[in-house]
């Protein structure tokens, strides 16, 4: 039966501008492209829910069909929702392990060292390849020693004196892999007069949305709602330092999940928005010239929000930078996805041009917003990647 309220696929005007730049139709006859596996057979699986077949699970979710789509189409959206529905109730090993982050990374960085050791042995990679379809081509992320919300506990206190305060959602990335940007972002905002406060929050949900568990997503986002709404009360800002999981936060939850986020949506602000929107109203910490070249790679769910923008202010904020503005080109990791063994060529076919654009700016360091980007640039070129936020705490200087 038809959702009448969801049948924005109706809209579609068949002119096909999702395909061409749909980054994985680009690279592999075997994606037919997002027009035919969303609106054009989105049609056919209301009437047969049967019609959905294996060529969904080529998209990569990156969003950028989203962007280009003049008619406003909910593309990607609809894609996933096939998805889910065409992988309930199947056993994923591999897919469940790597949708829960929370549970992995609470372990792995109890013995961080053995575990960043195990998994980057050659014996290990191949058994993971031939086990359990994890690609022996990606290195896997290094995890940190302890959580960052752990450790955060002892600086509570201290956050506690500021005037104003702010709710940080620090995600997965910060919290057990990198704990630099994390205590980046709380320099940054300390410096603009806010202390940091964090919510009792779990994974956002964007692994568990890619690999279609749909119903553990839901929990985790009502789990989050809740949590922050607690944490930030009546007027407390929030904010974001992954791209994916601000996106997720503010869009997935409603479109994807149907979890109502309206009283905390208004108030989620990327990490690089929040600090323009700060310095444009008066704040004006000192900055220390960086004499780096930088090249900056724009992540896909910032750019569908727009949000590249507040990066590319913030980082000419910088005294001493020489910015590049790289074309916008997904990375082709795409979370969890470049790392599946069926995947990987295709993931990594997605990001050459990307790759080549960085080589040929020759930067002395990439900048991105997105984890999963910097993974994928740092696998397969010779460059370091840090946030946006990492060189605005640099510039800041020591404290």
């Amino acid at each position: 039966m038809i959702d009448l309220e969801n049948i924005s696929f109706d809209h579609c005007l068949k002119c096909t501008v999702c395909t061409a730049y749909c980054p994985v139709a680009r690279v592999t006859p075997l994606y037919p492209g997002p027009k035919a596996s969303g609106p054009d057979t989105e049609r056919l699986r209301i009437k047969n829910p049967e019609l959905v077949d294996e060529t969904l699970f080529y998209c990569t979710n990156c969003k950028r069909c989203e962007i280009v789509c003049p008619s406003d189409v909910k593309i990607a959206d609809i894609i996933q929702a096939a998805r889910h529905r065409y992988a309930s109730g199947s056993i994923r090993p591999r897919d469940f392990f790597m949708s829960r982050t929370d549970l992995a990374g609470s372990l792995a960085t109890k013995a961080a060292r053995l575990v960043n050791a195990l998994t980057g042995t050659p014996p290990v990679k191949w058994g993971m390849d031939a086990v359990f379809g994890i690609s022996s081509s990606m290195d896997m992320p290094r995890y940190a020693s302890g959580a960052f919300r752990t450790k955060f506990r002892k600086r509570a206190d201290e956050q506690a004196r500021f005037e104003k305060s702010l709710v940080y959602f620090t995600g997965c990335y910060v919290n057990y892999f990198d704990h630099e940007l994390g205590n980046a972002v709380v320099k940054s905002v300390n410096a603009l007069g806010w202390g940091v406060a964090l919510s009792d929050e779990k994974c956002c949900g964007v692994p568990l949305i890619a690999n279609g568990y749909i119903g553990k997503a839901k929990k985790n986002a009502i789990h989050n709602v809740e949590a922050l709404k607690k944490a930030a009360g009546p007027g407390r800002p929030i904010v974001v330092s992954s791209s994916s999981c601000a996106y997720a936060l503010v869009n997935e939850y409603p479109n994807i999940l149907s979890v109502d986020n309206g009283k905390v949506a208004p108030r989620i602000r990327f990490i690089s928005r929040f600090i323009c929107e700060e310095l444009a109203a008066g704040a004006a910490p000192a900055l220390s010239p960086l004499a780096l070249k930088v090249a900056y790679h724009a992540p896909c769910h910032l750019s569908r929000v727009g949000g590249a923008v507040h990066t590319v202010e913030l980082l000419r904020r910088i005294p001493g930078l020489s910015l590049t503005l790289l074309p916008s080109e997904c990375c082709g990791l795409s979370g969890t996805y470049g790392y599946k063994k069926e995947y990987a060529k295709i993931a990594r076919d997605v990001g050459e041009r990307l790759f080549d654009q960085i080589a040929e700016a020759a930067p002395d360091i990439v900048v991105t917003d997105c984890e999963t980007c910097k993974w994928q640039i740092e696998a397969h070129s010779p460059y370091k990647v840090v946030h946006p936020v990492t060189l605005f705490a640099r510039a800041l200087g020591e404290g």
